[in-house]
């Protein structure tokens, strides 16, 4: 792989010699590599390569790029794109190789190194991040409009196993629906995990493969969901770094736009519910023998919590 990397980045920057080659933790859809290129003049540039086949469900790695570029130029920190092809020919998958940004995305490591003003700064700066990338143009670059709700509804159908609860909130969310508002780009799975964190708040915005054309509620109600908390209380509802409520202000402060609340716990709903699925679909990867795993079965575990929290939100509970 040194070698056909190298010849990736020879149009690109030059002839390099490709060195600590290694490959990260990360990303269950695509694998995610750390190395250096390094100059003949003893340049060196510390690169991070994403590599993974190609699926009907995750975008494109040259689509994965143009986003990140159109972001870029919106205001929301992304890692610079070095290059990107949906070729497998060079590397033996698509790929993307960008800049390498320090920083830290282990979100306990995070928590504890934050104090309250620390969690304040990092709420703020996430909030401004999602409102520009819903100002970023969208246009152009083949992005598909994608609805939550009917995809979710299929996926479940798909496993063929539900529970009453998961068939009662999509219903309830079907009848209930509010008017759909303004298209805009929409990340897909932005949520702590996804972010580096260094010294000054956020990085960089990683992991840009669920993008697609939706409403800003999805982004903003997937940061909100329990799972992202890792554990933090309820107070700390937002990506356990402050109440909802203050993440909510400061995005419409950021955004120069009004966030309907009602309109966000029908998307809270939603994206619970799509954890919920989530968590049934890992669980049937162990139970049917295709990848046998105690962690694929321990999330499993957690579609009883999903369903309780679903449950709280259909029936008014506080968010």
């Amino acid at each position: 792989m040194k070698d056909a990397l190298a010849e990736v980045l020879r149009p690109v920057i030059g002839d390099v010699t490709v060195e600590n080659l290694s490959a990260l933790t990360g990303g269950a859809s695509r694998t995610t590599w750390a190395f250096d290129a390094v100059g003949s003049d003893g340049s060196r540039h510390e690169l991070i390569l994403r590599t993974g086949p190609p699926d009907d469900v995750h975008a494109g790695m040259e689509l994965e790029a143009a986003v990140q570029q159109r972001a870029a130029a919106a205001g929301a920190p992304v890692p610079h794109i070095i290059t990107a092809s949906n070729c497998p020919a060079a590397l033996g998958n698509p790929y993307l190789i960008c800049n390498r940004i320090p920083g830290e995305t282990i979100v306990r490591r995070i928590a504890r190194a934050l104090d309250d003003d620390g969690r304040q700064r990092l709420l703020r700066q996430c909030a401004q991040t999602l409102a520009a990338i819903h100002r970023a143009d969208p246009s152009g670059i083949g992005l598909a409009p994608a609805d939550q709700l009917s995809e979710w509804r299929d996926r479940l159908d798909e496993m063929g196993d539900t529970t009453a609860t998961f068939e009662w909130a999509f219903r309830w969310l079907a009848a209930n629906r509010p008017p759909a508002t303004a298209p805009r780009l929409v990340h897909g799975d932005f949520r702590m995990g996804n972010l580096i964190v260094d010294d000054t708040g956020l990085a960089a915005v990683l992991d840009w493969e669920l993008v697609h054309i939706g409403e800003i509620y999805e982004d903003l109600a997937w940061f909100c969901i329990r799972a992202w908390r890792f554990g933090a209380p309820v107070a700390l509802g937002a990506g356990g770094l402050g109440s909802i409520e203050s993440f909510l202000s400061a995005y419409e402060e950021a955004a120069g736009t009004a966030v309907d609340r009602d309109v966000f716990r029908w998307w809270l709903t939603v994206a619970t519910l799509r954890w919920g699925v989530i968590c049934r679909f890992q669980a049937e990867r162990h139970l049917s023998g295709q990848t046998p795993s105690v962690e694929l079965a321990a999330i499993g575990r957690r579609v009883s919590e999903t369903e309780w929290d679903v449950l709280d939100l259909l029936e008014g509970g506080p968010i």
